[in-house]
């Protein structure tokens, strides 16, 4: 399984910290940060996807669970969506994110905020965040946006304005516990029902018919 490059530098130092308590003598010590070295590996695991075929469908931007599928209305940054899925990112799961439909990146912006709970409904409006609005190939306005969670302090978005998209194609990530949530145009059908597990780019959670 592939690792994310930005875990890297986090996989080394704790692997270099690791072998320093083995050289010491540490060894319980030395076992603990093994596992630790472990679990940072874990987190940043970057596994490949079948992205399904087909027009029309829109797949998950991120691994974890729907916590709230909502309406949007008056929203400043996206004006045009109708509604808005909430995907909650244990520190267990995958947290690269993925572009939920092909597209061109109109624009990428990024919000200072506050670090409450990832899962919590106002973590989408008080949280930092970072917000990619995508313009698909029959003109419609989606948004997807990366939140920070507690433990979440940095976000990662390689994506910039111009750049193209594919359905299910890897654009950045969280480290440690957050949330993506991803707007929708009208006359999307959702598919995905609260409290559902999903995968990025795997999981169809909506479609145009």
């Amino acid at each position: 399984m592939s690792i994310a490059k930005e875990g890297w530098p986090l996989i080394f130092a704790a692997a270099a910290v690791t072998l320093l308590a083995f050289l010491f003598g540490w060894k319980l010590f030395g076992l603990a940060l093994v596992l630790l070295t472990l679990a940072v590996a874990a987190f940043f695991r970057d596994p490949e996807r079948s992205i399904p075929n087909g027009d029309g469908l829109v797949v998950s931007p991120a691994d974890g669970r729907v916590v709230a599928i909502a309406p949007v209305q008056g929203d400043s940054l996206f004006a045009d969506a109708v509604t808005r899925i909430s995907i909650f990112l244990s520190p267990l799961d995958v947290h690269i994110n993925r572009a939920p439909v092909a597209g061109r990146v109109n624009d990428v912006r990024y919000q200072a905020g506050k670090f409450v709970a990832a899962y919590k409904e106002d973590a989408s409006r008080v949280n930092e965040q970072n917000a990619l609005r995508l313009v698909d190939e029959r003109e419609r306005n989606w948004g997807v946006v990366q939140i920070a969670g507690v433990l979440a302090r940095r976000i990662v978005c390689r994506a910039k304005a111009g750049d193209r998209l594919g359905r299910g194609e890897r654009f950045g990530l969280i480290m440690f516990g957050s949330r993506t949530d991803i707007y929708l145009p009208q006359g999307c059908r959702i598919e995905a029902t609260e409290g559902q597990r999903v995968k990025g780019g795997e999981t169809i959670i909506g479609r145009f018919l």
